[in-house]
Formats: C-alpha cells, sequence, structure tokens
C-alpha cells in the first residue's frame, strides 16, 4: 500500500467548525465505502456521509473509499474526495470485488470497529450508532442491519423482496444461519475479530459477507441485529441472476467445509468469551459443582423424610435446608464473597429463590399426583430432579445478577491476542 504525499494529509488536522468536542473522539471507527463505477453518485453520497458522521456520530470516525478497479472517473473523484475533506481516504485496488476491497481494507485498519455500507446510501444513517455501539463496548462481535425484521421499515420491488427472501431461507434451512438478513449493505465488526476471521473466508465478491457471517457463527461470536429503515436504489446495476448463482455456490462450498469441519476459527481467550458477562465463565462451573451437591443433598433428605410425611411437607423441608447451606456456599465458593457482612441480607434475598424452587417443584408433584396419582417413589424423585434442575438455572440467575450483582469477578480477563492481516494486491492510497 502506497500513499500519495501531494494529498497525504496528517492525523492532527484541526477539527473543522462545528464539529463535536475532541474529548468525545476517543474510539475510531473505519466506514468502508466499496466502489465500482460510481462517480455520478460517490461525491453526493461520501459527502452526506461525512456531515452525517461528523455532526451526529459521537466517536471519531474515518470514511475509506474503496475503488476496486473502476473503469469511469471514480477513482478520480475518490481523490479529490480525500484531498478535501478531513476524515475521508480512498485506497484504489486492480482488481474488482466487493469482498476483495473489504478485506484489503479491513485487514490493514488500525480502527477499533470496521464497518462498510454501500455508495448509494439506502440504508438510514440513524441506524449506524445502533449498529455500532454494541462492538465498541465489547457486547457484540459483529453487526448487521437486517431488512427483514418487523421493525424495518423497507421499500422495495417485489422481485428482489423475494430473491431476499428466499436466499435468507435458503441459509436459515441448509446451513443453519441463526442470523436473518445476510445480503444488507450495512455492516459492522470489532477490527480484531474480523481480522481473525479473514484468512478464512475464501470469496472476493458478494457472497464475502455471507460467508463471513456464517464463520462468525461457527466460531462461536455474538452476531448483534439491527432493524433498519431501507430504500431500494432503483439505478443498482446488481445482476441479480448471477449473484444469486454465485451465492448457491458460495453455500455449497461453504456445506463442504462445514461438513469437513475446517470451517471455524480459534479466537484467543478474550474475544472467544467475549460473549459472556464478566465472571460468569469462572462462576459457572463452580455453581455447577454447589448445584450438584446440593441436589445429592436434597434427594437423600426427601427421601428419608417422605417415609414419615407427606410428599409436598418433605420437599419442602429438603429444599428449605438444602437451600439455606446452597447460599452460603455459592456466596463463598462461587462469588467469592467473605466474613460476615450482608450475611443475613443473601440469606434473605437467597429464600426468594428457595420460595421459588418450592413452587416450581411443588407444581411438578400436583400435575404428577393428578396425572398419575400411582406412581413410585422413584417416578417421584425423577420429576423432583427435572423440575429443581430448572429452578436452578432460575437460582443462578437471581443470585447473580440480584444477591450478589455488586461482587468483583474473581478473575480479570486475559489481553486480547494481536491480531495479523496480509495483503497481496497492489492497493494505491489517498488520504
Amino acid at each position: 500500500m502506497t500513499t500519495s504525499p501531494a494529498l497525504a494529509k496528517s492525523a492532527d488536522t484541526p477539527e473543522p467548525p462545528g464539529a463535536p468536542p475532541q474529548h468525545r473522539r476517543q474510539r475510531l471507527v473505519d466506514v468502508v465505502v466499496p466502489v465500482y463505477n460510481e462517480q455520478h453518485v460517490l461525491e453526493r453520497s461520501i459527502r452526506r456521509l461525512h456531515t452525517y458522521l461528523l455532526h451526529e456520530f459521537p466517536f471519531a470516525f474515518r470514511i475509506t473509499i474503496a475503488d476496486n478497479a473502476s473503469t469511469d472517473r471514480t477513482w478520480h473523484v475518490a481523490e479529490f474526495l480525500a484531498a478535501e475533506l478531513p476524515h475521508v481516504r480512498a485506497v484504489h485496488l486492480d482488481l474488482k470485488g466487493r469482498g476483495r476491497a473489504l478485506r484489503r481494507v479491513w485487514a490493514a485498519s488500525d480502527a477499533d470497529v470496521v464497518a462498510y455500507m454501500d455508495v448509494d446510501l439506502s440504508t438510514d444513517l440513524d441506524a449506524f450508532l445502533p449498529l455500532v455501539a454494541p462492538l465498541l463496548t465489547g457486547h457484540s462481535d459483529l453487526a448487521i442491519g437486517t431488512r427483514l425484521s418487523r421493525a424495518s421499515d423497507v421499500v422495495r420491488g417485489p422481485k428482489r423482496e423475494f430473491v431476499s427472501r428466499t436466499y435468507n431461507l435458503l441459509l436459515r434451512a441448509t446451513l443453519r444461519a441463526r442470523f436473518s438478513d445476510a445480503q444488507c449493505g450495512f455492516k459492522a465488526a470489532r477490527t480484531e475479530v474480523v481480522q481473525r476471521l479473514l484468512p478464512l473466508v475464501e470469496d472476493e465478491a458478494w457472497f464475502f459477507d455471507t460467508e463471513l457471517l456464517l464463520l462468525a457463527q461457527r466460531s462461536g461470536l455474538r452476531i448483534h441485529e439491527v432493524p433498519v429503515d431501507w430504500v431500494d436504489d432503483p439505478d443498482s446495476r446488481v445482476d441479480v441472476v448471477r449473484t444469486a448463482l454465485d451465492d448457491l455456490r458460495g453455500m455449497a462450498r461453504v456445506g463442504r467445509r462445514i461438513i469437513g469441519g475446517t470451517f471455524r476459527v480459534p479466537m484467543s481467550p478474550r474475544t472467544r468469551d467475549a460473549h459472556l458477562p464478566t465472571g460468569m465463565r469462572q462462576q459457572l462451573p463452580r455453581f455447577a459443582l454447589v448445584g450438584v451437591v446440593s441436589t445429592l443433598a436434597y434427594i437423600v433428605l426427601y427421601a428419608l423424610l417422605r417415609g414419615a410425611m407427606p410428599a409436598l411437607v418433605a420437599n419442602a423441608l429438603a429444599l428449605l435446608v438444602t437451600a439455606i447451606g446452597n447460599t452460603a456456599a455459592n456466596r463463598r465458593f462461587t462469588f467469592g464473597v467473605r466474613g460476615r457482612t450482608h450475611a443475613m441480607r443473601h440469606q434473605a434475598q437467597g429464600a426468594i429463590a428457595f420460595v421459588l424452587g418450592l413452587a416450581v417443584t411443588s407444581l411438578a408433584l400436583g400435575a404428577l399426583h393428578l396425572f398419575a396419582p400411582g406412581a413410585s417413589r422413584g417416578v417421584e424423585l425423577t420429576a423432583l430432579i427435572v423440575a429443581n434442575a430448572l429452578a436452578t438455572l432460575v437460582r443462578f440467575l437471581l443470585l447473580r445478577v440480584w444477591v450478589f450483582r455488586h461482587t468483583a469477578p474473581l478473575t480479570a480477563p486475559s489481553a486480547a491476542e494481536p491480531a495479523a492481516a496480509s495483503d497481496s494486491d497492489t492497493l494505491t492510497e489517498v488520504s
């Protein structure tokens, strides 16, 4: 990648009048606009996008025009915009392909978050902050705009509507995609995550982002969806039939890789566990161990008491004793709380979880005696174990988000591993 000295601008270029205060600009978002023969719309769209981000977006941004082998004056317009606008740069590739353009820019980006949108700006820009916010906070790994949500407002012809819905239905039916809209040209990702995924994405054209999303899903990453308002571009020159055939070939190729077990990326611990709330990775196994011991104690107590009293009374007493012990064990072992401070309060709050467990197991016993009045003690115990497992899941959530919500995590997350990127195409950059 080379930079033209004549048009290069310092990263310390002063903010133009009307720009938001500098103290708000701490995280960098790189917005890539891939273009091919778009001289007629490029300047109008980039100026509109630049103005919107400058005045409405609360984070630092950079707009990268990625010209992938245009044959008209698109590159000249991109150079002009990069020279005039302070947050715009232009990159030229010698080969065609939207995926190729995104790959090369994202792989070399130093931003916290990378994004892309179509040059026609069909998507309402007010959806951009909701798109990237979960990525900047670390809550999600990738984010996509979706036109197929009930909350979306979409204006487009019946042909493209049918093709889009059919394509996404095929993805869900054949490749078990859990995202709703693979084709919307409005996506973003945490840079460290996408740079780990890129080497395994093979497509260089329109199937690129679908393959990226499928790979992210198979790697256990979290994909955030944002309903968007979207107006179809009447001047779109996408060959729908050819693109659909290429997509089908891409789906077949990805399917073969999934079957072969090669369609997954090992992530660093920080990235792999980003979808878990802080501390939960350490808390879950400890809570499970306490739960197993409590359940065994509950079964033994219930079996001993059941011979001397009715089932509901035996269940209540067994639950009460084990709930007190369970709360005390989780307080010390799972959530790391020492000493007697707030011990009684924690037990009182844990009693709420006890009442919930009592209600669930009592309902299970009542239903069993209603529909199978002659059930054996073994069937009775089985029904109680299943009901208790459900109550235990809810109990963990109550303990974590309510009873012990102010406790610190047991261990700190590890530092992220650096991501490597390669660039094999000839590029020209103007910034």
